[in-house]
């Protein structure tokens, strides 16, 4: 993306909108760098003994965003880490200013039509049960995940080709 800031590059945050292979390329890029996998939503779930979904529809949406910056924060210290945001972490400002500072960010951008058919609207992921909804907070969204410091095209390349890549990135830092 062409802007060049102090950023350490022994960890990197992938953002994205749902459905995007944040937490499947995370996997394979933590891999191949032989460094730690750090899920933000998964950390969450097991910190709260429930689904996203659960969170969501028990304690509502602020209640789910007050539990990942708190978790978000318990991840600064780790080094050699690939960390898979949730598709609202990084909207946050304050969580925002957070990721940018601790780590390299790259943005996993999808095409809308492959997301539609990526996500179920089944309850699942609590903000893709509305689909006009799902399409306003995808073209908002976009605007914010510009902001990382690096952006892939994943709509048609394997998980393997965008692993490779960042890791290539990575490692030109």
């Amino acid at each position: 993306m062409g802007r060049v800031s102090a950023v350490r590059a022994d960890k990197v945050y992938l953002v994205g909108f749902m459905g995007c292979g944040k937490t499947t390329i995370a996997r394979a890029l933590a891999r191949r760098l032989g460094w730690r996998f750090v899920d933000i939503d998964e950390l969450i779930e097991k910190r709260e003994r429930q689904s996203v979904a659960s969170i969501f529809a028990r304690r509502g949406e602020p209640y789910f965003r007050a539990a990942e910056r708190s978790v978000l924060l318990e991840q600064i210290q780790a080094r050699h880490a690939v960390v898979a945001t949730g598709g609202g972490t990084f909207v946050d400002p304050q969580n925002r200013a957070a990721i940018q500072q601790d780590g390299a960010t790259v943005w996993l951008d999808a095409p809308l039509e492959r997301l539609i058919v990526r996500v179920p609207s089944d309850g699942r992921r609590p903000l893709a049960a509305d689909r006009a909804e799902f399409e306003r907070l995808y073209a908002a969204r976009r605007v914010v995940y510009a902001d990382a410091q690096y952006r892939v095209d994943v709509g048609r390349k394997s998980i393997e080709a965008v692993a490779e890549e960042l890791a290539h990135w990575l490692e030109g830092q």
